[in-house]
């Protein structure tokens, strides 16, 4: 087993919630839609064990836990980078050498934990190289509809992030982006001005990866 991992998540300061709050919306015309409800921002480090460089789909997939335990006022705590693995190893997904390591999570594995913790089903929506642009409206619409926080993936673009809403105004779209990849104690000041926390058009992601996207089923209250 790892070192780094074999640690219990010990919290030395609250984590921040509800973290797309602190941005404006991109631009003036046009309407967000946004996740409903609280979850929590899990990033790189945040409970002592250090996952940079791998663990960023683990942190995302704490944060959609989060949400979906506030939204259900469940007695659970978010699982720990362990929990998550061993997991995965127990309903067949992933080898025993999987516990313990460092390799990452991606889309499915997230909707494998939700389905296995809370009995949410999920959606995996998947956007093929170059086209996210034609997904405007299928994303919009969950928002709409779920309210839910939403984890991204991809392979060229192998960042996990989270994503916390949509902004269409006429033609363009931005996504609120929730990147679990700062290390330190966060703050709503670091988090904007060093880009984890921000609108991004979706010109700017990368038309040479395809992204796969995990959508929790369940309606924000």
């Amino acid at each position: 087993m790892s070192s780094d991992l074999n640690n219990d998540s010990k919290y030395e300061y609250n984590l921040l919630t509800n973290v797309g709050r602190f941005v404006e919306q991109p631009c003036p015309e046009g309407k967000s839609y946004l996740t409903r409800g609280d979850y929590s921002y899990f990033h790189y480090a945040c409970d002592g064990v250090n996952d940079a460089g791998w663990g960023c789909g683990y942190r995302t997939c704490q944060s959609l836990c989060s949400w979906i335990i506030a939204q259900q006022n469940r007695s659970e705590v978010v699982p720990t980078l362990l929990e998550i693995q061993k997991i995965l190893v127990d309903i067949g997904d992933k080898p025993q050498a999987f516990f313990g390591s460092r390799e990452w999570i991606g889309a499915l594995e997230v909707f494998y934990i939700i389905d296995t913790l809370f009995d949410v089903s999920c959606k995996i929506l998947h956007i093929p190289k170059g086209e996210m642009k034609r997904y405007i409206s299928v994303l919009r619409l969950y928002f709409e509809q779920f309210g839910g926080l939403v984890m991204m993936g991809g392979d060229i673009d192998a960042s996990s992030k989270g994503i916390a809403g949509i902004h269409i105004a006429d033609n363009e779209a931005y996504l609120l982006v929730v990147d679990p990849h700062f290390v330190g104690k966060a703050s709503s000041q670091a988090l904007i001005s060093q880009g984890f926390i921000k609108w991004r058009h979706t010109s700017e992601f990368c038309d040479s990866s395809f992204y796969n996207l995990c959508l929790p089923q369940l309606t924000a209250s």
